[in-house]
């Protein structure tokens, strides 16, 4: 049920409150964190980054949940990039050699062909993500936003006596 609270987090951070730069940008680190398989270190990285800067943290996980149920669709997408990368260019080899003697690096499990294929994808398409979706926001609040007001089932749930105790005890718990 958690994850319900962050949905209704996220639909209201549609609608109003943080910046649309902040929710899309949640929502783009959540999306390469899904991307990506859970346990490496350049997980842990984007993690940080969603954790540590001022960014939706609802979008952020919305993004996560989103795009983790549709990611294992991808892997042979991303295996086939990672080949490529790792074995079939072989100007690469010695970049791969050097990165897997270092300490650190062989956490990142980069020689993994669909880990690296994720972060790969993840990485391209980033700051594609962070720009939709900051477009998708001002549209909504814009544009979509006062349509649905307008819906008659949207005016008879607010109207509901219901939906006025549960608005009531919201804004008590948010003061």
């Amino acid at each position: 049920m958690f994850w319900l609270k962050f949905i209704a987090k996220f639909l209201k951070a549609l609608r109003a409150g943080d910046t649309p730069g902040q929710v899309s940008a949640g929502f783009s680190l959540g999306f390469a964190i899904g991307l990506m398989p859970f346990f490496t270190l350049h997980g842990l990285f984007f993690w940080l980054l969603l954790l540590l800067f001022n960014v939706n943290l609802a979008a952020g996980f919305v993004g996560i949940m989103l795009t983790s149920l549709i990611a294992w669709f991808f892997d042979p997408l991303f295996h086939d990039l990672g080949f490529l990368l790792l074995v079939q260019i072989p100007a690469l080899q010695g970049l791969w050699e050097s990165l897997y003697n270092l300490p650190i690096a062989p956490l990142t499990k980069f020689y993994n062909t669909v880990v690296l294929g994720s972060l790969v994808s993840a990485l391209l398409f980033l700051y594609p993500i962070y720009i939709a979706m900051k477009k998708f926001i001002v549209y909504y609040r814009n544009t979509l936003e006062p349509r649905i007001q307008k819906w008659k089932i949207v005016q008879l749930i607010k109207g509901s006596s219901l939906y006025k105790w549960i608005d009531k005890l919201q804004r008590i718990g948010e003061i």
